[in-house]
């Protein structure tokens, strides 16, 4: 695998079915990158990534098929033995795999009742048919879409789900006049049909197999209530997304099924369950919907479009776990996301990162049910902040210096979150008042 000590700002990222004989595909077409980072799949299960050298030539896949093995050899035979199907012997492995086998592959789900995917848009209908485009291939056979325009400032995007809707009955529009994150997924929860709630953002393009991967998490336990899933990086193209692309790779480089639950506190240590990052993200995740329900759905006062500009699935996950049900981490369900390409988007990410976590934190602060467990986690929290923004970051091709100013913008957010909170809390009554 590659080892270098600076990153290189022109990755590939690219996706390579084992099965078969097909070539690695990708969110983003190729243009002069020299590394690759490849997330090698067999019938469409994660199994981990390779970072390689990339020629632009049929000898790239070569090269992955000769590193398969000696990588993943592990997960391919237990994989392949879970569905019955014979394990090659070390002579043929660099040939062709059979395809997965309907009915006894682990990674293909049987149904499981009508699924409800909500999409949350603002004034982006420019971009969004390459979200809906990849929703319209997905191969669970009993969903739904729900695309909800939140506080739209025209009709683009209600005439753009509509010409969807009318190929495609699947497709519902719902609009949400009350602007901020949550309001719209809460308008998705109250439009939804399902017996499972699943999320997704408008920059986010998502695999055929998706619903089928939270549908396999929701599955590994009765106990479970919300899944999250893979959420790979689509394109690294300059330093801005290498940066993003490291400081959230727990969103992309974990290929291993997890549960989580209040049983776990021993095994990550004091800040469980309170630490940001750890169960996933709000990207790519889904609920049983009727405990969604019984929670109240997402905090309005919290997530982007809000005062507090994030929080609010940080704020989900604690309110599951602490109602006693678990969260499981599906690889199988997978999504691609474009992250912001230069370095301003960047830091008002990092500001609304920061300012998203203390606001959430305050509201723990403010619940007497956890203000004791939050405040003694108070001079661990502190710890984790001050080593959570270092001058470089690891990238799985290298070290990504920090963009000049982000630590700054996160640290500004961080001393915000708190008053914001108590501005967006109030925001939330006069809107309830109002209504």
């Amino acid at each position: 695998m590659l080892t270098t000590t600076t990153a290189r700002t022109g990755v590939w990222c690219c996706d390579f079915e084992i099965a078969g004989d097909g070539p690695a595909t990708s969110m983003v077409d190729p243009t002069d990158e020299t590394t690759m980072r490849v997330l090698v799949r067999l019938h469409g299960e994660p199994l981990g990534y390779l970072a390689l050298p990339r020629t632009g030539t049929p000898a790239d896949v070569e090269a992955i098929r000769r590193v398969l093995w000696s990588t993943f050899g592990d997960a391919i035979a237990e994989h392949l033995t879970a569905e019955g199907l014979p394990v090659p012997a070390e002579a043929a492995r660099a040939g062709w795999i059979a395809p997965a086998q309907p009915g006894t592959c682990p990674n293909k789900t049987e149904a499981a009742g009508l699924v409800s995917v909500v999409v949350c848009t603002r004034d982006r209908s420019g971009a969004l048919p390459g979200c809906l485009d990849r929703l319209a291939a997905v191969t669970y056979p009993d969903v739904e879409f729900v695309i909800v325009d939140n506080a739209p400032s025209d009709d683009s995007t209600e005439r753009l789900v509509e010409k969807y809707a009318a190929d495609d009955s699947r497709f519902r529009y719902v609009r949400e006049a009350r602007p901020g994150l949550s309001w719209a997924r809460n308008a998705g929860l109250a439009a939804a049909k399902g017996r499972y709630i699943a999320y997704t953002d408008d920059d986010v393009a998502v695999d055929t197999g998706w619903v089928h991967g939270l549908v396999r998490g929701l599955s590994r336990r009765p106990d479970v209530g919300c899944v999250t899933g893979l959420v790979c990086t689509a394109q690294i193209s300059n330093r801005s997304e290498a940066y993003f692309d490291a400081r959230v790779s727990t969103w992309w480089s974990r290929c291993k099924p997890q549960l989580y639950d209040m049983s776990e506190k021993a095994r990550y240590g004091v800040l469980y369950p309170f630490a940001a990052g750890l169960f996933g993200t709000g990207a790519n995740f889904a609920f049983d919907r009727e405990l969604l329900l019984r929670l109240g759905g997402f905090d309005e006062a919290l997530g982007a479009g809000t005062l507090t500009r994030g929080g609010e699935d940080l704020d989900i996950f604690v309110r599951i776990l602490l109602d006693g049900r678990a969260i499981a981490y599906e690889p199988s369900a997978v999504a691609w996301h474009h992250h912001r390409a230069d370095d301003e988007s960047l830091l008002r990410q990092m500001y609304g990162y920061g300012s998203g976590l203390t606001a959430y934190l305050t509201k723990l602060l403010l619940d007497h049910t956890t203000r004791r467990e939050v405040l003694r986690r108070i001079p661990a929290g502190l710890l984790h902040l001050a080593r959570a923004n270092p001058a470089t970051i690891r990238q799985l091709t290298g070290v990504v210096p920090a963009p000049r100013g982000v630590r700054r913008r996160r640290l500004a957010g961080h001393l915000a979150g708190p008053l914001l909170y108590a501005r967006s809390r109030q925001a939330v009554r006069r809107s309830a008042v109002g209504s």
